[in-house]
């Protein structure tokens, strides 16, 4: 199958623009007689869900969660891009545009990216009339801050709970629809397979995840907005439920999955703190607009605070490595993320790291600067001494707490430790995935009909996203992209009527789905979920993680075979299948990280150039300015990888999107 992107022809500026002008519609009153499926009630989902039915469609909406509320992108803490120039700095829809592409180290498919940045500005629009509380200046206006990557200053945001803030608006709005009857909200429902009639999407198999209760459910389309896929690593900072499945069960039936090895590793997470951990903790990047990255200047230093004979505060400042600052000296404690997180990691294993572990696998986030600058600034403004310490700290915390508050709230209570009178710890963590289902300008997949939005499809961000633009690229696609899109395709369902439920394909996916439910409850094995999640985890940070190479890839292939193998035979699941059993649901879930695992490592093996969240060991600067950055390949590897299941991981089948730049330049990419 040749991979048709099916972007619009014409100047970028004006592709969407025009491609909207030219697309099929359907009238009013024919969207009433179409349905559409909406998986995941995120950003994405729930936005998409919202406008579908806004404009009339009817929509059934499900999530595993007992309420859209809780979907992860209620975590997100920073904020949203967009490109308003607010703050008069330089900021347009082109500069979004670049540095998305740039950020994603030239791994994004243009058109996308551009029609991203385009409405992003619409998105700050649409929530301030839903009532979302974005942060204003003095003035009134809306306020904006700075992440890593770009010299502007294009962030809107919440305190640091934007994600939850925003969710709150797509909530609000789906709620109205629920109230009209123009959406059917499945809660506790978890969408188990997809059913394709004559090649069409047309349904989707889900289970009553309180009554174990095996349902039917037909559509004109689907539309998938399940998230992404970072607990393949087991410890990360999703949420616990957060899983790969609605879009492997897509993928197992015709959609390609995408660059599966692009990865995002955050630079600023709570470090790990022991071996019973679940998940980790982010600390949003919005932090280094203030905090300063360092480590100890000398080993001996790392190892005292190692081994709790220093504290941070005992470094003097001549003693600390602002690595960041020196390293980078035009973006600083700014750079992307990819960036910021390699250069801990380098620091961490050259020894520096001041982590309480053995690995010392931690690095500094201060913030004592910036009370002290704040404070200053406060003291000025009000006519106050600037001579007394105690008073510019004092004024200091309360400007940082007004910003951050809830961040060093969460800090403190998890570490046991004051960020406001010690540095934060901090180490890089798994968190967003850029790789994922793959889908064309409309945001639809290989299957007709079968959509993909927000970070469950491949994204527009390219090996490495941006800060903040996860929010922007979910609410673009659900409030502004999707629902011109889908129309497209729906305008040649007008007359089809009601999908049928009582067909041989949905027999055959029922059965399917139930054979596997049965098996795992009734399987006697002696190893829980949670047992082999973890054994994944290991394999996937320790040889498919922050750095890459053939050896480990090839080891990490077959070490998750195997491990996959031992799974279906030694899996044991309690309880019964008629009832809440989280168990059940989890071991179907591991089932499919155990065969992306390996797609993952199989990816990273093939794309043998480093590249944003991908970095290859074989392929770094060996000397220059540039020196142990990662080198791309563009020769050989400016492609989107779109694996085609057969089967067994190992035989997928690549098929490869070129990537054309015509309205930026492919160079390397230089953060100093």
């Amino acid at each position: 199958m040749a991979l048709d992107s099916k972007v619009p022809k014409g100047p970028i500026k004006d592709k969407w623009t025009d491609y909207k002008n030219h697309i099929d519609l359907v009238n009013p009153a024919n969207k009433r007689n179409i349905d559409i499926i909406v998986v995941g009630t995120g950003l994405a989902g729930g936005s998409a869900a919202a406008t579908l039915a806004e404009l009339g469609y009817n929509v059934k909406a499900f999530a595993y969660q007992d309420s859209p509320r809780r979907a992860h992108s209620i975590a997100a803490q920073g904020g949203i891009n967009a490109a308003k120039n607010y703050q008069g700095d330089g900021d347009s829809t082109y500069r979004l545009f670049y540095d998305t592409v740039k950020g994603g180290d030239y791994r994004a498919r243009e058109a996308n990216v551009y029609r991203l940045a385009e409405v992003s500005a619409n998105i700050i629009d649409q929530c301030v009339a839903q009532g979302v509380p974005f942060a204003r200046d003095y003035g009134g206006l809306l306020d904006n801050r700075s992440f890593g990557g770009v010299l502007v200053s294009r962030t809107f945001y919440a305190k640091g709970q934007t994600g939850q803030q925003l969710l709150l608006g797509a909530y609000s709005a789906m709620n109205r629809q629920i109230a009209r009857g123009k959406i059917q909200m499945f809660n506790r429902h978890e969408m188990m397979d997809v059913v394709i009639v004559d090649g069409k999407a047309r349904g989707i198999i889900a289970r009553n995840l309180v009554t174990g209760e095996i349902e039917r459910h037909s559509a004109h389309a689907v539309v998938i907005g399940s998230g992404g896929y970072g607990n393949v690593f087991f410890l990360s900072t999703n949420a616990m439920g957060s899983n790969v499945s609605a879009g492997w069960k897509i993928h197992k039936k015709g959609a390609h999955f995408a660059n599966p090895c692009y990865t995002q590793i955050h630079p600023t997470c709570i470090p790990v703190h022991g071996e019973n951990q679940s998940k980790l903790t982010l600390m949003s990047e919005s932090l280094r607009n203030d905090g300063r990255i360092w480590v100890p200047k000398k080993k001996e230093d790392a190892e005292a605070i190692r081994a709790h004979k220093l504290k941070a505060t005992d470094i003097a400042e001549e003693d600390r490595d602002y690595y960041l600052e020196r390293r980078y000296p035009a973006f600083g404690n700014l750079v992307p993320r990819d960036v910021a997180s390699r250069a801990a990691k380098e620091r961490a294993d050259a020894g520096y790291g001041v982590g309480h572990n053995e690995t010392g696998e931690a690095v500094f986030l201060d913030f004592a600067f910036a009370i002290e600058r704040y404070g200053k600034e406060q003291a000025l403004i009000k006519g106050l001494d600037q001579n007394n310490k105690a008073l510019i700290t004092d004024l200091g915390k309360k400007v940082v707490e007004a910003k951050y508050g809830n961040l060093f709230q969460m800090y403190e209570k998890i570490v046991d430790e004051n960020p406001y009178e010690t540095p934060m710890m901090i180490y890089p963590a798994v968190h967003y995935t850029m790789g994922g289902v793959w889908v064309d300008y409309n945001l639809m997949t290989t299957i007709p009909g079968c959509y993909c939005i927000g970070e469950a499809n491949f994204s527009d961000h390219g090996a490495n996203r941006l800060g903040a633009s996860a929010l922007m690229q979910g609410l673009a696609d659900g409030y502004f992209v999707l629902p011109y899109t889908i129309g497209d395709y729906l305008s040649n369902d007008i007359r089809t009527g009601t999908i049928p439920t009582d067909t041989p394909e949905f027999d055959q996916a029922e059965k399917e789905v139930r054979e596997k439910v049965d098996f795992f409850i009734n399987n006697n094995g002696t190893k829980s979920v949670d047992h082999f999640h973890k054994r994944l985890g290991k394999i996937m940070w320790n040889k498919v993680g922050m750095a890459r190479n053939e050896k480990g890839l090839k080891e990490a292939m077959t070490e998750i075979k195997a491990l996959r193998e031992e799974f279906w035979k030694d899996v044991k699941v309690p309880g019964t299948a008629d009832t809440y059993n989280e168990e059940l649901a989890k071991a179907g879930r591991v089932a499919d990280f155990l065969e992306l695992g390996e797609l993952f490592a199989k990816d990273a093996l093939e794309r043998n150039e480093s590249c944003g969240g991908h970095f290859r060991e074989e392929s770094a600067e060996e000397d220059g300015p540039q020196k142990g950055e990662a080198k791309r390949d563009d020769e050989n590897f400016a492609y989107v990888a779109a694996w085609e299941y057969k089967g067994e991981p190992a035989k997928a089948v690549l098929h490869k999107e070129e990537l054309e730049f015509k309205d930026i330049e492919l160079k390397q990419r230089s953060y100093k």
